[in-house]
């Protein structure tokens, strides 16, 4: 298999989306890609098992995509070895009234990962420079006071909310969260033919919806907001990978290598020792066992 270097996919400049790629050769079939994407999730396991134990970092991982773009699938495989107690998932809908009550980044601090655990976040803050750019008539739901009309929507607008995510981004960078934000990064025609497979098989029927026909034909504004969201806001401490998702297992795979490859290189993560009393009479405890 061609070796993966995660500096590919690392987004370090301005970018323009038209120019990233949807998709990327391994040089390897599916079935070995599989099998070797089954070695990381178990490697990512044993890095998380560490994790728990030692308690001083935790994982973010955000995932954003257009619809069809693989984020349920890619969970799925990727931490299909961990332990359950180690790893937390939120899927970000529509606010809730409640949500609504409070500002757009409540609710993600709410599911924050706590020190030892893995938290993904499908779909995720960035759904509010996101969907709300390209419906911005979403933004009166929020109440917010300087907002009355579209028309107070402005471009300082939105630079504000870019400001304020890296702010939250980097104040939980700060304290102990290794941040991972992944764009899956889908084609207009795979998308077409996704849609179409939903369409034609029974059992993936109830995933379809008629208004992702309706957001398809907003596909160069989404693009666009993706576009400048990432430029904003991909810093040092919570790095954007453009990941190519017209092959899912490919896509898979380079998401395990980018969190492994990248995880590995924290040497201060280590298994806690036990306190120099308990370790001196651990031959004390197992003859007590052994003599029961």
């Amino acid at each position: 298999m061609k070796d993966v270097n995660i500096e590919e996919f690392r987004i370090s400049s301005q970018i323009k989306i038209n120019e990233l790629t949807t998709t990327y050769n391994l040089e390897e079939n599916e079935e070995d890609i599989e099998k070797k994407m089954n070695k990381l999730s178990k490697k990512l396991a044993d890095i998380q098992n560490t994790m728990y134990a030692h308690g001083k970092y935790s994982v973010l991982m955000c995932i954003q995509g257009m619809d069809t773009a693989g984020k349920d699938s890619l969970i799925r495989e990727v931490f299909k070895e961990f332990n359950v107690r180690g790893i937390e998932a939120h899927s970000f809908k529509k606010p809730t009234d409640i949500e609504l009550k409070h500002d757009y980044l409540w609710r993600h601090y709410l599911a924050l990962p706590a020190r030892g655990k893995f938290g993904i976040f499908n779909r995720t803050h960035y759904e509010n420079v996101l969907v709300t750019r390209v419906h911005p008539n979403y933004l009166k739901y929020e109440n917010m006071p300087d907002i009355n009309s579209e028309a107070d929507v402005t471009q300082d607008f939105w630079n504000r909310r870019f400001k304020e995510i890296n702010n939250f981004e980097q104040h939980i960078a700060d304290n102990g969260t290794i941040i991972f934000k992944f764009f899956l990064n889908l084609s207009k025609g795979e998308q077409k033919n996704r849609l179409l497979r939903r369409l034609n098989r029974p059992d993936k029927q109830w995933k379809f919806s008629s208004d992702d026909l309706k957001e398809r034909k907003l596909w160069d504004k989404y693009q666009e907001c993706y576009e400048e969201a990432i430029n904003n806001t991909s810093k040092t401490h919570a790095p954007w990978y453009n990941i190519p998702a017209d092959n899912k297992p490919t896509a898979r795979y380079i998401v395990a290598k980018i969190l492994y490859d990248t995880l590995k290189q924290y040497n201060d993560i280590v298994e806690p020792e036990l306190p120099a009393k308990e370790k001196e009479n651990i031959d004390v405890y197992k003859s007590q066992l052994e003599n029961e």
